[in-house]
């Protein structure tokens, strides 16, 4: 493993998933199963083969279920920790605020780099490669984010993708979209109070509209899973061969 790398991530897994609703009325969506196992844990899975060995997950609906469900992550090979939204700040903070306060976590030094994954994203056949990392750190960038082809929910699309892999929004077209996956570093989210409820998205276009965030296509499936007949669809396929099944 690259000495590099990062030892640090954080899956995202404080939104109330109401496009999922009844199954999320009991169960966080991060926690709902796909393909024989909580979703969440395939993204815990991957990070743990990568030799990634601290993961953050922020929380907030039905939280108490995550350390319940996953505990300390040591049947993993991972360290767990829980950054409770909804015990601390009586909700989900969105996704910046999210990070932004778990960044004491993910960056103690200040200036580390890390990955960032939505916990309701399905990508089994992903790998946190340390050689992403590494070619990631000899930038300058914001952000390093892997997208997808525009699907039906986001028909117009967030960014359009230059030759050299920079991620822009001057264009007329804008055929990728954000697969909610990425490497960042902490000024990424610099601009956000801890505690404060801020999204993503506008941080993102500012970073590309200065030129500072990269993208590269993520390969294989990827299932942004929404509503309750997308997740049945999902669990109704073959069992993935990739090595995150076993």
């Amino acid at each position: 493993m690259s000495v590099l790398a990062p030892v640090r991530a954080i899956v995202l897994a404080a939104g109330r998933g109401e496009r999922m609703r009844p199954l999320t009325d009991t169960t966080p969506k991060p926690l709902l199963m796909v393909q024989g196992r909580p979703m969440i844990e395939w993204h815990l899975l991957a990070l743990a083969r990568a030799g990634v060995q601290e993961v953050v997950i922020n929380t907030a609906w039905l939280e108490e279920q995550f350390p319940a469900t996953l505990g300390d992550g040591s049947r993993f090979g991972l360290r767990l920790h829980y950054s409770h939204e909804g015990r601390d700040h009586g909700g989900a903070l969105e996704t910046a605020g999210g990070i932004a306060k778990a960044l004491p976590w993910l960056a103690p030094k200040g200036d580390e780099v890390f990955w960032v994954v939505s916990g309701d994203i399905y990508c089994p056949d992903f790998e946190f490669k340390p050689s992403l990392v590494d070619a990631f750190r000899t930038s300058d960038d914001d952000a390093q984010l892997w997208v997808v082809a525009n699907p039906d929910f986001n028909r117009n699309g967030d960014f359009d993708l230059s030759p050299e892999g920079r991620l822009r929004r001057d264009t007329a077209a804008r055929p990728w979209t954000y697969a909610n996956l990425a490497l960042m570093r902490p000024r990424m989210v610099g601009a956000v109070r801890t505690g404060e409820r801020a999204a993503l998205g506008p941080l993102l276009f500012e970073s590309a509209e200065r030129q500072q965030l990269g993208g590269l296509l993520l390969q294989g499936p990827w299932e942004n899973v929404g509503t309750p007949a997308q997740l049945a669809r999902l669990n109704a396929l073959p069992q993935p061969s990739s090595s995150a099944s076993r």
